[in-house]
C-alpha cells in the first residue's frame, strides 16, 4: 500500500511554515507540532462523538448500573474519553441517587483530552494502557473506600420542574449532546471541539517553547517544576480543579516535554473533573460536603501521584514487565 499520500500531508505544515524567516524557531516548532496533530483530534473526537450520542440513547442503563455496583461501574464507564459522565454524576449526586464514593470513583477515572492528544502521538500511544488502568483502579477502591469510611446521610432528593427533569449533557464546547442527534452533529461538533482543543495546545506549546529558548533545555524546565519533589503531584492535583479542557492539554504537554513526572500527570488528570466539578460547585446545597468531596479528590490523586513518582510498593515495575516505561 502507497502511503506516500498521506506523508505529503504531514509534511505539509513543515513544508510551508519552515521558509518564514521572520518567525522564531519556537513558534515554527509549535505551530508545525500543532498543526500535525489536526487530522488525528478530528478523527478522536467523532469518535467521541459517536460514543457520546450512543451512550445519551443507554442513560436510563447507566443510571441503573450506577445506583446498582456504584465505584465499579462508575469508574468503568469514566474512562471511556469524554466529560459527560462527570456531569451526569454530579447531577445524580445532587439529588442524592449516588453515594459520595460513586461520584469520587467517576471524577477519578474521567478521561477527556489527555487521551486523544497522546493518541494523536503514535510514539507516545503505549501510555494509554497504563493512564487508564491506573485511574480506575484508584477509582474503584477509593470509591469503596471513601463509602465505607465516610458516611454521608442523604437528604431527600431535590424536587426538580419540568425544565430540569431530564439529565443532560454538555461537552467542552457546551453542546447539548440530544438523544436523536442530527446528522451534522456528526462532524460539527467534532470541528468545533477540534479546533478548540487545537487552540489550547497550540497556545500552551508557544508558551513552552518560548520557555525552554530562555531555560535552555527540558531538564532545566523540569527542575523549575519541581520534578521529582513530592510537591509536584500536589501542585498538579490542585491545578486538575480547574474545570477547564485546558488544563488536561497543559498537564499532558508538560508530561510529553519531560516536565512532570508520569506521578503528576496521574495526579492532575484524577482531580480534573472537569464541569462536573462545576456543576457540584453550583448545585449542590450542602457546601461543607462539596468541600469534603473536593478534600478527598486532592488528597487521593496527590498520594495516587507521590506513590507513582516514588515507586512506591514497586509499582511501576507492573508496567515494566509489559514492556511500558512510564
Amino acid at each position: 500500500m502507497d502511503f506516500s499520500f498521506i506523508k505529503i500531508i504531514f509534511s505539509l505544515p513543515e513544508y510551508l511554515i519552515e521558509p518564514i524567516t521572520f518567525l522564531p524557531d519556537f513558534l515554527k516548532d509549535a505551530l508545525i507540532d500543532s498543526l500535525n496533530l489536526l487530522p488525528f483530534l478530528f478523527v478522536m473526537f467523532v469518535f467521541i462523538e459517536w460514543l457520546e450520542m450512543y451512550f445519551t440513547k443507554k442513560k436510563h442503563l447507566f443510571v441503573f448500573y450506577m445506583k446498582k455496583i456504584g465505584p465499579l461501574f462508575g469508574s468503568l464507564f469514566a474512562s471511556i474519553p469524554q466529560c459527560g459522565f462527570s456531569v451526569i454524576a454530579s447531577t445524580l449526586y445532587t439529588r442524592r441517587i449516588l453515594s459520595r464514593g460513586t461520584l469520587l470513583s467517576v471524577y477519578l477515572a474521567t478521561s477527556d483530552e489527555a487521551i486523544p492528544i497522546i493518541v494523536s502521538e503514535p510514539s507516545k500511544a503505549y501510555l494509554v494502557l497504563p493512564i487508564i488502568v491506573v485511574k480506575v483502579v484508584v477509582a474503584i477502591l477509593a470509591g469503596y473506600l471513601v463509602d465505607l469510611l465516610f458516611k454521608y446521610k442523604a437528604c431527600e432528593p431535590v424536587a426538580l420542574n419540568d425544565n430540569e427533569s431530564n439529565l443532560h449533557e454538555e461537552g467542552c464546547c457546551h453542546h447539548e449532546i440530544s438523544e436523536e442527534p442530527k446528522l451534522q452533529d456528526l462532524w460539527l461538533h467534532p470541528v468545533k471541539h477540534t479546533i478548540n482543543i487545537f487552540i489550547f495546545i497550540l497556545i500552551v506549546s508557544i508558551c513552552l517553547g518560548y520557555i525552554l529558548s530562555v531555560v535552555g533545555t527540558e531538564e532545566n524546565l523540569a527542575k523549575y517544576c519541581l520534578i521529582n519533589s513530592p510537591l509536584q503531584p500536589f501542585i498538579a492535583s490542585i491545578i486538575g480543579l480547574v474545570p477547564n479542557c485546558a488544563i488536561s492539554v497543559l498537564l499532558t504537554l508538560l508530561y510529553l516535554k519531560h516536565t512532570i513526572s508520569f506521578g503528576s500527570l496521574i495526579a492532575g488528570l484524577s482531580s480534573a473533573a472537569g464541569l462536573g466539578l462545576l456543576i457540584l460547585l453550583t448545585r449542590n446545597n450542602d457546601k461543607k460536603d462539596t468541600a469534603i468531596i473536593i478534600v478527598i479528590l486532592v488528597a487521593i490523586s496527590s498520594i495516587t501521584g507521590i506513590a507513582l513518582q516514588n515507586n512506591i510498593f514497586n509499582i511501576n515495575h507492573i508496567f515494566t514487565i509489559l514492556g511500558i516505561n512510564v
